[in-house]
C-alpha cells in the first residue's frame, strides 16, 4: 500500500505505518463510491493518533472521484453555515439545477440572496440534492476534518445528510476527536494507537541521527502509539539526548503532555514570532493577505514568519496553515489576555466591514477589555444577519456576548432572553435553559419574565408535549394582561393547545378546565376579532361553559380563517384550526384545512410544523377510507420524523395499523406509545392510543378487549370533544359485551357533543349508535338514517361500518336477504378500501347469512418489497416525481430512481404506469 509521492515525507509514514486495516477500510469505501454507492463514515481518535493523514490517503486514493473538503475551527463555530459553505462552494455552480424552495434556502443560508429564515432541515435536504447533483457527473468525495469544530448549524446539517444518503455515489467521511450527538449512529472507524512494533518504525523513520535504545524505548512508551506523540517528541531533544542514553525526564498523559510540548516550542519563538502566530489563531479564515494586514498594524514584520516555518508549527504561503490543531491552540494559549484582545483588535481593523461583518463584530467582542455597548450592539446586528440566514445558534452566540458585554440591566436581559429564544429554536435546549437563568440573574420587568415563564414552558411543551407547559403559559398570559392584551391572549391560546395535548398528563394547575377559565376572562382584543381570537374564546367557551356554548364561535372561526393572516400566522394556528374541525364534526372544513396545512408546511419549509400537519392529513383519509393515501402520508411522516427527531408519539402507524386490523402490529405500537406518552407528559396520546385499541379489537371482533380500551380511552372526561371517536367504539363494544348500562353512558356523553354539532358526520355517529341500544323498527330506522347521513360525509368507513351494524342487526332479526344486501355492501366497501378486520368480520356475517364473500385478487409479485420501496412505490404510483418523492422521504432524487428500478424488477414490470395494476389499492406493497 503505498501513499502519494508529493506528500511530506512524515505524512506519508504515518499514513503507511501500521494503518492497513484503517486504509482497507477506506478503500472499501471508495470501491463503494464508484460502484454507484452512497457511504458516510465518522473516522474519530484523541488528537495525533493520524485521523486528518487518513483522510489525506482518502483524498489520493479517491481516483476518479472529484473531492471537496471543509475543515471545522475552533475560533469559527459562531459563524452560521461557514464549515458548510466550505465545502460546498466549489460545487455551486449546480446550485440552479435544485428545487426552488431548496435552491433559495441554501442561497439565503450562505449570504448570496435576502429571504425568510429557511428551515435548517430544508438546507439539508437541498445540500443532499446539490452534492447529488455534484455526482452525477462525477464520483464524489466530502471530507470534513475537525467535525466537532464545525459552527452547530453546519454540523446539523451535515449530519442530517450522512443519513439521508442512499445511491448517489457521494462518500461523506468525517474527522473527529470524539463522537458527537449529530453523528451517533453513522458507522465509525476508531482509530487507536499504532502497535509497539508499528510506533518503532514511525520513530525511526522521522529520525534524522541515532538514537539510544533506552530513548527509543522511552519514547514509544510515552508516545503510546500516538504517531503524531512518535514524530513530535523527538523534536525537542538534542542531537546528544537521543543518543546519549540520559532517558526523558517524566513519563506525562499524552493529552497534557502534547500539549504542553507545543507550548514549550512557541515560547521558545522569538516574541514577534509569537504575536504573528497568535494573530494567525485567532482568525480561522486561513487568509494570509488579512493576517500580514493585521500584523502590519502591530509592527510585525515578513521576517517574523520564518521561525515558526523553521520549528514545524505553521506554513505562510497561498493558505496559512498550522500544522496541527494543537499548534494552533498553543499560540493562543500561550498568550497574554493582553495580547490577545491586541491581535484580536487588529484583525478587527484589517477586516472589511462590507464584506465581512460578522467576523469583525466577532473579533471587536474578543477585543473589548469589559462591557462596551458600541459592540454589543453590532453583535445584535450580526445575530440578526444569522438568524435571517437560518443559523440560529450563531444568533444565540452573537446575542450571549452581546449580553455579557451589555452593562444596561434591561437591555442585558433582553439579549439573553433573544439568545435563549434562538437556542430553543436551534434545538440546543440545554443552553436555553442557561440562557434563561443568565437573564433572570438580575431584576426582569414583568415583560420580560413574561418571556422567560413562556419560554420555560416551550421547553417544557417541545420536551415532553405536556408536563408544566399549560401552568407555565397560564402564568405568562396572566402577567402579560396589563402590558400587552394581544400578546396575553396569544399566550392564552398557547396554554390552551399545550392543555389539551397534556390531557390528563397536566402538571397541578394545567389542568384543561383550569386553563379554559382562565383564558375565559383573557382581555378582550384590542381590534375586531380575528381567526385567532375567535379560536381562544371559542375552546375556552366549549371546555369551560360547556360543548353547545363554544361551537357557533368556533364555526365562525373556522370560516373566516385564513383571512388577513400571514402564512407565518397561518401555520402557527393551523393545528387548532385542524382539531377544531374534528372536535366539531366538521369533516368538510377538516379537508379543506388539513390539505392547506400540509402545503403551506411544505411550500415555506417549516419542517418542524409538517410532522403535526401530516397526522390531521392522515386522520382525514383514514376516516375517509382513503387508507393507500394515508399509507403515503404516514410514510412521509415516519421520514419527517427521523429526519428532524421530532418526538411525537407514531399517530399516523397507530390509526393506520388499527384500521388495517394489524393485530400484532397495532398492539406493539399501542404498547410502545402508552409507556411513551406516559413518561413524556403526553396526555393526548393516552387517548389516541386507546381508541385505536378499541378499533382494532371492534374489528377483530374481541369486544370484551375493545370495551377495556374504550373505558380507558374515556377515563378524563374534562375535555368531552376530544372523546367524540373514542365514545363511538365503547358504545358498540359494551353493546355487543351486553354492559347496557355502561353503552348507555357512553352514549349520553356523545350526544351532547353530537347534538350540538348537528353535522351530518356527528348525527350519523349518533343514530348508529343509538341505534345499537335500540330494537325493533326504532333500530332499523336508526340504522337507516345513519347510512343515510354518513352518505353525505366524506366518512366512508363510518358509513360502510354503518353498513355493517345494520347488516348483523338484520341477520338476527333473521331477514337474511336483507341482511345479505347490506353485508355485501359493507364488505365490499370495506376491503376495497384495506379496512381489513372490519371486511373479515363483514364476510363472517355474510357467510352466516348463507352469502357468500367475494375476495379481491391481489396480483402475485416476485419478491417482497423492502418497507421504502413499497414507500416509494405507492408515491409513484399516486403521481408524485421522483424529485417530489425524494423531497417527501429526505432522500436524493437518484435514490428514487435506484429504488423504482429495483421495485420494477421485482414486480416484472417496465414503467410507472403498470404499479397501479401490480399494487394492492388498500394496503403497503
Amino acid at each position: 500500500m503505498h501513499a502519494s509521492a508529493d506528500l511530506p515525507g512524515w505524512r506519508r509514514a504515518a499514513e503507511l505505518t501500521g494503518r492497513r486495516v484503517e486504509c482497507g477500510t477506506l478503500d472499501q469505501l471508495i470501491g463503494a463510491v464508484r460502484a454507484g454507492e452512497s457511504r458516510a463514515l465518522l473516522v474519530h481518535g484523541e488528537p495525533g493518533v493520524g485521523k486528518t493523514a487518513l483522510l489525506e490517503y482518502l483524498a489520493v486514493q479517491a481516483r476518479g472521484c472529484r473531492v471537496v473538503r471543509a475543515a471545522g475551527v475552533e475560533s469559527e463555530m459562531e459563524l452560521a453555515f461557514a464549515g458548510l459553505h466550505q465545502l460546498c462552494a466549489p460545487v455551486l455552480d449546480r446550485l440552479e439545477h435544485l428545487p426552488v424552495p431548496q435552491r433559495e434556502a441554501l442561497r439565503t443560508a450562505f449570504g448570496m440572496s435576502e429571504g425568510p429564515a429557511p428551515d435548517r432541515f430544508l438546507i439539508g435536504l437541498a445540500v443532499l440534492g446539490l452534492l447529488s447533483e455534484v455526482a452525477e457527473q462525477q464520483p464524489l468525495m466530502c471530507l470534513v476534518d475537525d467535525q466537532q469544530w464545525l459552527d452547530r448549524a453546519s454540523a446539523q446539517v451535515l449530519a442530517f445528510v450522512a443519513r439521508r444518503l442512499g445511491a448517489e455515489s457521494i462518500g461523506l467521511v468525517f474527522g473527529a476527536r470524539v463522537v458527537s450527538g449529530d453523528l451517533a449512529g453513522v458507522p465509525e472507524l476508531v482509530v487507536g494507537g499504532l502497535r509497539e512494533v508499528d510506533a518503532r518504525a514511525l520513530l525511526d523513520a522521522g529520525l534524522t541521527g541515532p538514537i539510544d535504545p533506552r530513548v527509543r524505548d522511552q519514547i514509544v512508551f510515552e508516545a503510546r502509539g500516538n504517531p503524531l506523540a512518535l514524530l513530535e517528541l523527538p523534536r525537542g531533544l538534542a542531537p546528544a539526548e537521543l543518543a546519549g542514553g540520559f532517558g526523558l525526564p517524566g513519563v506525562a498523559p499524552l493529552s497534557d503532555g502534547m500539549e504542553e510540548k507545543f507550548l514549550r516550542r512557541v515560547g521558545a519563538l522569538p516574541e514577534q514570532t509569537r504575536r504573528l502566530l497568535l494573530i494567525a489563531a485567532a482568525d480561522p479564515s486561513g487568509d494570509p493577505v488579512l493576517v500580514w494586514r493585521a500584523a502590519g498594524r502591530l509592527g510585525i514584520g515578513a521576517d517574523a514568519a520564518t521561525p515558526a516555518a523553521d520549528a514545524g508549527l505553521a506554513e505562510f504561503g497561498t493558505r496559512l496553515r498550522f500544522r496541527h490543531p494543537l499548534a494552533r491552540s498553543a499560540a493562543y494559549r500561550s498568550a497574554s489576555a493582553q495580547d490577545r484582545q491586541d491581535a484580536h483588535r487588529a484583525l478587527a481593523e484589517a477586516t472589511d466591514q462590507q464584506l465581512e461583518p460578522d467576523r469583525r463584530a466577532w473579533h471587536r467582542a474578543q477585543a473589548a477589555p469589559g462591557p462596551d455597548e458600541d459592540v454589543a450592539a453590532e453583535l445584535e446586528r450580526s445575530a440578526g444577519r444569522a438568524r435571517a440566514r437560518g443559523g440560529l445558534a450563531a444568533a444565540a452566540a452573537f446575542l450571549k456576548q452581546a449580553a455579557t458585554l451589555t452593562l444596561d440591566p434591561a437591555k442585558r436581559a433582553d439579549r439573553a432572553l433573544a439568545a435563549a429564544q434562538a437556542q430553543i429554536q436551534a434545538g440546543a435546549f440545554d443552553v436555553a435553559g442557561d440562557l434563561l437563568a443568565m437573564a433572570e440573574s438580575g431584576p426582569l420587568s414583568d415583560f420580560q419574565q413574561a418571556n422567560v415563564d413562556v419560554m420555560r414552558a416551550q421547553l417544557a411543551f417541545i420536551t415532553s408535549r405536556g408536563g408544566d407547559a399549560p401552568t407555565l403559559l397560564l402564568k405568562a398570559a396572566r402577567r402579560l394582561e396589563t402590558i400587552d392584551a394581544d400578546l396575553s391572549r396569544a399566550t392564552y391560546l398557547d396554554a390552551l393547545v399545550a392543555a389539551i395535548f397534556a390531557g390528563p398528563l397536566a402538571g397541578p394547575g394545567g389542568d384543561v378546565l383550569e386553563v379554559a377559565r382562565a383564558a375565559g376572562a383573557a382581555p378582550p382584543p384590542q381590534h375586531v376579532p380575528r381567526a385567532p381570537d375567535l379560536l381562544l374564546d371559542g375552546t375556552a367557551a366549549g371546555l369551560h361553559v360547556g360543548y353547545a356554548a363554544g361551537v357557533p364561535i368556533l364555526r365562525r372561526a373556522l370560516t373566516e380563517f385564513g383571512a388577513g393572516m400571514s402564512a407565518e400566522e397561518e401555520l402557527r394556528r393551523m393545528y387548532l384550526a385542524c382539531i377544531t374541525a374534528m372536535r366539531l364534526w366538521d369533516d368538510d372544513r377538516w379537508e379543506t384545512l388539513s390539505a392547506r396545512y400540509v402545503q403551506l408546511a411544505r411550500e415555506t419549509g417549516a419542517l418542524s410544523e409538517l410532522p403535526l400537519a401530516l397526522i390531521a392529513r392522515a386522520y382525514m383519509l383514514l376516516f375517509a377510507g382513503d387508507l393507500t393515501a394515508a399509507a403515503s402520508v404516514t410514510d412521509e411522516l415516519q421520514a419527517v420524523m427521523e429526519a428532524t427527531g421530532s418526538g411525537l408519539a407514531p399517530y399516523g402507524a397507530l390509526g393506520l395499523a388499527a384500521l388495517r386490523g394489524d393485530e400484532a402490529g397495532a398492539s406493539a405500537l399501542i404498547d410502545a406509545t402508552l409507556k411513551d406518552v406516559t413518561r413524556r407528559g403526553e396526555g393526548t396520546g393516552i387517548t389516541f392510543a386507546e381508541w385505536a385499541n378499541a378499533a382494532l379489537n371492534n374489528g377483530l371482533g374481541h369486544y370484551d378487549k375493545a370495551m377495556a380500551a374504550g373505558l380507558h380511552a374515556t377515563a378524563y372526561d374534562k375535555d368531552p370533544a376530544s372523546l367524540r371517536w373514542s365514545l363511538v367504539e365503547l358504545i358498540e363494544a359494551a353493546a355487543r359485551c351486553g354492559m347496557t348500562e355502561t353503552a348507555t353512558g357512553a352514549y349520553g356523553r356523545l350526544t351532547e357533543t353530537a347534538s350540538a354539532s348537528g353535522t351530518n358526520w356527528a348525527l350519523g355517529a349518533q343514530a348508529r349508535s343509538h341505534a345499537l341500544l335500540s330494537e325493533g323498527e326504532a333500530a332499523e330506522r336508526l340504522y337507516r338514517e345513519a347510512i343515510a347521513r354518513f352518505g353525505k360525509t366524506r366518512m366512508r368507513v363510518d358509513l360502510a361500518r354503518a353498513h355493517l351494524l345494520y347488516g348483523e342487526w338484520l341477520r338476527r332479526e333473521r331477514r337474511r336477504t336483507a341482511a345479505r344486501e347490506q353485508l355485501r355492501t359493507a364488505h365490499g366497501m370495506l376491503e376495497a378500501m384495506g379496512v381489513e378486520a372490519f371486511a373479515e368480520r363483514a364476510a363472517r356475517e355474510l357467510r352466516a347469512a348463507g352469502g357468500t364473500a367475494h375476495q379481491r385478487t391481489v396480483p402475485s409479485r416476485r419478491e417482497e418489497l423492502t418497507a421504502q420501496e413499497s414507500q416509494i412505490a405507492r408515491m409513484a404510483r399516486d403521481g408524485l416525481s421522483n424529485p417530489e418523492i425524494g423531497t417527501r422521504l429526505f432522500i436524493s432524487a437518484r435514490t428514487v430512481q435506484y429504488h423504482l428500478r429495483k421495485v420494477f424488477t421485482k414486480l416484472g414490470i417496465t414503467s410507472r404506469s403498470q404499479l397501479d395494476r401490480v399494487l394492492p389499492s388498500g394496503s403497503g406493497a
